[in-house]
């Protein structure tokens, strides 16, 4: 039987370059990510996902690749890459690591062949026009981008660009290229990766059908099956930006991907937490078609790009912009806000430790990005999404324990003023403190990986008549569990019944509300403002 292990993780993102230098100099490395290791475990994470390390010119923060077979030398070499893998298995870690397939750098070999000559083999590795289409995509970056066409001099043609100019689009449809994936695909195996983040999958799938998703998606499949033959236990994991009726596309019958990054969710979530009503979410978790068996979503509540609110109506939008963004220079791409998580909500940790409880219990495996736990901020002084890519504060020593090196010579600088300056905001800190969100937050991951109903069960929202409170029972296998957050500051009275139950038995909450733990049903019992209570439920055996 194939491991599901997926199903009952806890992901922690790592950006490679920001989060620890281990030779000091000044860029965050592979080695810098193995000596934390342990830190990460004690989190009470299952498996890392690392952010880009490949070769690259770093001017989209390593998603421009310039050789999907090297690792840049600001991140280590391959060495380090065994060293972490195997330092990783020994704590129980499974790495991820990103498939970046809809495009490459400009750099690339690859481009630099094709752009020299229309016979050359490499020319249909990439989209190519003498004349751009009327009408085409809008570019993902607007108002960095004007156009998903840009004319190059050598070559005498357009190239195509979903994302930045200086990032061509891969010709998914050409059957050498799928040969050159699968070439990287069975060297990263070979070292031992545990799961493949399919980074743009909904316009992979577009450029694999020649702009048709829907004749695309068999790459998913042959991805799959070329995957699973090889290591029956590696996932694909997709950044699929769709409305949640077009996730069966994205699973197919359990062939296609393992896990998917529900943006619905993430969206809906913060509509919540901006209007403290749990029913924005609570539909949108109703509307999300359940997956098929060996499948399930992927949730976070800020990652390492901008909070995307398309899809919301512009009401909706406003609403959280205003709670969360509203400043101007918070605001990106006309879509999103470029911000971390504790600053939109106002350091305030029983509100973010309410966040992260929400998160743990929806359907899915969370994420959990780096620094988060802790709670740092961002740098809007930096560019576009720069501004949420800052070095990890690990203590108040110099550079914030990221690195020795001068100050010049960081990747960033670490956020040295404010309330989440590194002095204030650190690991070091967080780890003496007893109630900091450090130590909410593991003793909330180390309950969540005890709770194989949300991996393998089935679940419904449970309606309590109260907007503020988000409530949802799992069902498996003759278990249950009753996971409720109140997204409001003032605390309330919960009633809960059915008629299959006969006890609650507390299995983590913000406070210890009753000694014995247990409540008999039907039960009636308080939740604080921006509380949480999770239980197990003893269910009737007639």
């Amino acid at each position: 039987m194939q491991s599901e292990w997926y199903k009952n993780a806890i992901i922690y993102q790592v950006d490679t370059a920001y989060f620890c230098d281990a030779n000091n100099d000044g860029t965050g490395d592979l080695g810098g990510v193995a000596k934390h290791l342990d830190y990460i475990r004690g989190l009470g994470a299952t498996a890392i996902w690392l952010t880009p390390f490949y070769l690259t010119p770093f001017r989209d923060d390593g998603y421009d690749v310039k050789d999907f077979l090297q690792i840049d030398p600001r991140f280590g070499d391959i060495a380090d890459m065994v060293m972490l893998l195997e330092q990783a298995e020994e704590l129980g870690l499974k790495i991820i690591i990103e498939l970046i397939l809809q495009h490459t750098s400009v750099e690339h070999k690859w481009f630099q062949e094709a752009r020299k000559d229309r016979n050359s083999p490499y020319r249909d590795y990439y989209i190519w026009a003498d004349e751009p289409p009327e009408s085409d995509e809008q570019p993902m970056f607007p108002g960095i981008e004007n156009s998903v066409w840009s004319w190059d001099d050598s070559a005498q043609q357009f190239y195509r660009h979903m994302f930045y100019r200086h990032e061509p689009d891969l010709n998914l449809a050409c059957p050498a290229v799928i040969k050159e994936i699968e070439r990287v695909i069975v060297f990263w195996l070979r070292l031992g990766v545990s799961g493949f983040r399919l980074d743009a999958a909904s316009h992979m799938v577009k450029q694999a059908g020649k702009g048709d998703a829907k004749k695309g998606f068999s790459l998913l499949n042959h991805l799959r099956e070329f995957v699973s033959l090889r290591r029956p236990e590696t996932i694909l994991l997709g950044e699929v930006d769709v409305p949640p009726t077009k996730y069966s596309d994205y699973f197919g019958n359990d062939d296609r991907l393992h896990m998917l990054l529900s943006f619905a969710l993430n969206k809906h979530m913060f509509l919540s937490f901006a209007r403290q009503d749990a029913r924005p979410l609570a539909k949108a978790v109703e509307g999300i078609p359940l997956p098929p068996l060996r499948a399930c979503l992927a949730n976070w509540l800020r990652n390492h790009d901008e909070l995307d609110l398309d899809d919301l109506t512009p009401s909706e939008q406003q609403d959280v912009i205003k709670e969360f963004g509203p400043a101007e220079e918070m605001y990106i791409y006309q879509r999103g806000l470029r911000r971390r998580l504790a600053p939109m909500f106002k350091n305030n940790v029983k509100k973010i430790a309410m966040a992260y409880a929400v998160l743990f219990s929806l359907p899915g495996t969370p994420v959990v990005r780096y620094g988060d736990e802790i709670g740092m901020g961002e740098n809007l002084a930096l560019s576009e999404r720069k501004a949420v890519r800052t070095p990890m504060q690990w203590n108040a020593s110099l550079n914030a324990g990221f690195s020795r090196a001068e100050g010049d010579k960081l990747i960033a600088p670490v956020i040295a003023k404010g309330p989440n300056r590194y002095r204030q905001v650190n690991v070091s800190r967080s780890q003496i403190e007893g109630h900091s969100l450090l130590h909410l937050l593991s003793k909330m991951a180390r309950a969540r990986l005890g709770c194989k109903e949300i991996g393998s069960g089935t679940y419904r929202i449970i309606d309590t008549k109260i907007p503020a409170i988000f409530a949802i029972r799992y069902d498996h296998d003759g278990e249950a569990l009753l996971m409720i957050s109140n997204l409001k500051d003032k605390r309330v009275q919960v009633e809960i019944n059915g008629p299959d139950m006969l006890m609650l038995t507390e299995l983590l909450a913000d406070k210890e509300y009753a000694k014995s733990g247990m409540l008999k049903a039907p039960a009636r019992f308080p939740v604080n403002g921006y509380g949480y209570r999770w239980f197990t439920i003893t269910l009737s055996t007639g």
